[in-house]
């Protein structure tokens, strides 16, 4: 072996070590994201006597009781009839506004237009809880509270920030040859966005679509207190009050949770091919 081969040895073996530890840690964060899934899953085809005897090993039979007795114990179609509507109505509210917003900063010229822009992008650092005791005030004020209408306004206006954001980027990076192509032909800002901009921006609106649905999803805190009536809520507040009237029993607890994450897991499936595509789009000028 020569000098440059010995002097070359440490760094190639350096650089497996790392590939190794890398490949661990990697492993490591499947693991710790998969387990929690494992648990609902094996858990809520148990039997409550089979989950005391092993709570983390195989069930000794499926038992599929327990979605039965979760759908009986609580409201469950209600509940997820009024998530599909906040969620839907809010994304809808959103996606509309934000495109409009983000064809504004992208590809349009007017005063304040950066200031603006960071404006709207700091507000996505904002936690919810701090605008809730506000939003509930204005809430009352214009007589919105305990009702659908005002609880859409809401979530849109929370995800609206990051939408304009992802979109504002992702038009930035259309070539400006293929708008300017379209208004010597005579196309009006509206055209050029309905039948260029959108298309092309489809991978963002899909990665912008699924990342707000499961947001406003999973959300507790606005849910709870801007719907307080039992027949107002949404599956993920209902869910939670199920699981803790049947906190000791804990697979229909599971079996309850797992059908509130099953209409998320398919919308993730449905998009995934252009989730991260559409995440990592706007950061590469094309």
């Amino acid at each position: 072996m020569n000098r440059k081969d010995q002097s070359n040895a440490p760094v190639r073996s350096y650089s497996k070590l790392a590939d190794v530890f890398r490949y661990l840690l990697l492993i490591l964060a499947a693991l710790a994201v998969l387990f929690p899934l494992y648990f609902t899953l094996i858990t809520s085809v148990k039997t409550q006597e089979n989950y005391s005897l092993d709570k983390f090993g195989f069930p000794m039979h499926f038992y599929f009781e327990n979605f039965i007795i979760a759908l009986r114990g609580g409201r469950f179609f209600l509940w997820f009839a009024n998530s599909i509507m906040l969620a839907g109505g809010a994304v809808v509210v959103s996606t509309v506004v934000a495109t409009l917003a983000a064809f504004a900063f992208a590809r349009m010229k007017f005063l304040y237009r950066n200031t603006l822009l960071s404006i709207v992008t700091a507000l996505m650092i904002v936690p919810p809880v701090v605008m809730l005791i506000p939003l509930f005030l204005l809430l009352t004020r214009l007589q919105l509270t305990s009702t659908y209408w005002g609880v859409i306004l809401v979530y849109a206006g929370l995800v609206t920030p990051f939408s304009v954001y992802l979109l504002t980027n992702f038009f930035k990076t259309i070539p400006f040859e293929i708008i300017e192509s379209a208004l010597l032909d005579g196309a009006s800002s509206f055209d050029i966005l309905r039948l260029i901009m959108v298309p092309l921006a489809a991978p963002a609106l899909i990665t912008m679509i699924v990342v707000n649905m499961l947001w406003v999803w999973n959300d507790l805190l606005v849910a709870l207190v801007l719907l307080p009536q039992d027949n107002l809520r949404t599956l993920m507040v209902g869910v939670t009050i199920f699981g803790s009237r049947y906190n000791k029993d804990v697979p229909v607890a599971m079996a309850g949770m797992l059908m509130a994450s099953i209409p998320m897991i398919v919308l993730y499936l449905f998009g995934q091919r252009y989730f991260i595509r559409g995440l990592v789009a706007g950061a590469i000028k094309g």
